[in-house]
């Protein structure tokens, strides 16, 4: 399914395959979450848990990553109505290395299919450069102005299982409340194919995210008193709304 928007003086058009029945441009088979969102700038800003130190290339820059983990995390902490499950959500650098393989096909799809059949994916692109990674982040927030919860796949509670019209499953990948790990990567991608176009240089941000959200007939999360219905696996820790790693878990590496 298509959804064209503008946003901000950019064209903004969002694809999201899933596991309903919807007509939608499919990467791989019908049970899996993604999502892409394309920018045209020419129309139109971690707390990580595991980022390892390594000298190895890298398709996206410490900054990006502490932008793009912290935007989430700020989404995640402030949704409403309020999540009694809501997850801290980390920085997976095994996600950013299959974001990384896959950026770099510049392929405009979702992919590769037998990897999303575990994984959710969220992706955007925009012509030239960009000033601030979340230019490319944002937009997938923004479809919560179309979002009625708890409805996962629909914006419309209405909209019946093939139909047109906004689309929120950016948002809810962002908001799912089990998902606590992302990894994305950005690539530069020279004469891309894009909706029937070449595009002469495009920006191409993948974002991975385990595990997988956006399944059908589920809420996104749970509403309640933040913190009240943490998994037993954090221990009672809580932060920001979050249920958040217990200091003795290996679960979170801070930056040093």
């Amino acid at each position: 399914m298509n959804s064209i928007k503008f946003f901000m003086g950019a064209l903004l058009v969002l694809l999201t395959t899933g596991a309903s029945g919807w007509v939608v441009k499919n990467a791989t088979d019908t049970s899996t979450r993604a999502n892409i969102t394309v920018i045209d700038s020419s129309l139109a800003e971690q707390r990580s848990a595991s980022i390892p130190k390594s000298r190895r290339k890298r398709y996206i820059s410490q900054s990006d990553m502490i932008a793009i983990l912290d935007y989430h995390n700020k989404v995640r902490a402030n949704v409403f109505p309020p999540a009694a499950n809501m997850e801290f959500m980390v920085w997976d650098e095994s996600l950013a290395r299959s974001a990384e393989a896959w950026a770099a096909t510049c392929i405009w799809d979702h992919g590769p299919p037998y990897l999303l059949r575990y994984l959710g994916q969220n992706l955007s692109v925009r012509t030239g450069n960009y000033r601030s990674i979340l230019q490319l982040v944002k937009p997938w927030y923004d479809e919560v102005r179309d979002y009625v919860f708890p409805y996962p796949r629909d914006c419309n509670p209405r909209c019946p299982m093939r139909c047109y019209g906004p689309m929120c499953t950016h948002y809810t990948q962002m908001v799912w409340a089990t998902t606590n790990r992302v990894g994305c990567a950005v690539q530069t991608c020279y004469n891309m194919f894009v909706w029937g176009a070449i595009w002469r240089e495009a920006t191409y941000l993948v974002c991975n995210y385990s595990p997988k959200g956006n399944w059908i007939g589920e809420a996104p999360y749970r509403v309640g008193v933040p913190c009240s219905a943490c998994p037993p696996s954090y221990g009672g820790s809580c932060s920001n709304n979050m249920c958040f790693p217990a200091i003795n878990s290996n679960f979170v590496y801070w930056f040093k």
